[in-house]
Parts: C-alpha cells; structure tokens; sequence
C-alpha cells in the first residue's frame, strides 16, 4: 500500500474504515465475476477467498452485547452475503456475483450515509485545529516554531 493511502487509513474513522473495507469487497467480487466471464477458476478463487476474508473480518468484529439488533441484522446479512458468494463461485455464474455486488453496494452506501453523519463520526483530526491548540498552549514551548519540526508539517 502507498504511503499516501496508509496515511489516509490511519486517520479515518473507524465507520470510513468499515466503508473502505466493503469497497475492498465491492473490488474484489468485481475481479472474481470478470474472472468468471473469462473462465478462470483460479482468479475467480483468489478473488473470493479476499471477499470471504474481508466478511469473516466483518462478522468478528460486531459486538452484539452493544450493537444489538442493527449488530444481529448485520451478523445476518454477513451470513446470507457469504452464502451466495460461495454459491456464485462455486457456479461460476457472473449474474450471481452480480447480485452479491449490489447487495453489498446497498449496505455499503447505508454505511456512506452514517460516514456523513458528525454526530456519528466526528471528522478527523486537521493540521489547523492542531495548531490553534498547540497556540492557546499557555504553559509550554509549543508555538509554530515546535509545530513546524513536528510530524504535522503542512
């Protein structure tokens, strides 16, 4: 991964990261229906086993003693998504992984809307507020001078 994309994952939310990873899912069932068009089984398993991993990652991380219903219709969802993927690969079928992509895509962009949401995702952290809070810093050293060698450079 470039070190632009690396720096944009480690300062997304936690909800832009659930969102990266059904793109990645969105990406890889695309490369497995193309390989499905042009027969080739073992790039159409490659590239399930990714869109499996990135569900199994999913279905491990909900909390159901906190997320409740919204995590249980989740969790199902996960189940019903990993079933028809199995079910298109093993078929072979374009159409079918067709279909698990716009399942996906519909939750993916439930998942976008929440992202847009500032009460539910805050947005990150910018250059600028750092350093308004480095200059209201009465008690330390931290003017522009600190702020210019630390790793926040602009």
């Amino acid at each position: 991964m470039g070190g632009y994309q690396q720096r944009a994952l480690e300062a997304a939310s936690a909800v832009d990261l659930v969102v990266a990873l059904y793109d990645g899912m969105i990406r890889f069932l695309h490369v497995a229906r193309e390989a499905a068009e042009r027969g080739d089984a073992e790039g159409r398993r490659a590239a399930v086993k990714r869109a499996l991993d990135i569900i199994i990652h999913l279905q491990a991380r909900l909390r159901m003693d906190i997320g409740g219903r919204p995590a249980q219709v989740l969790s199902e969802f996960y189940a019903s998504i990993f079933a028809q993927i199995l079910q298109a690969s093993q078929a072979a079928s374009p159409a079918k992984f067709a279909h698990a992509i716009e399942c996906v895509r519909n939750v993916r962009d439930a998942w976008k809307q929440v992202a847009q949401d500032p009460a539910v995702n805050p947005p990150p952290l910018q250059v600028g507020s750092l350093l308004r809070g480095l200059e209201g810093d009465e008690g330390g050293d931290a003017g522009p001078e600190a702020a210019a060698s630390s790793r926040w450079n602009a």
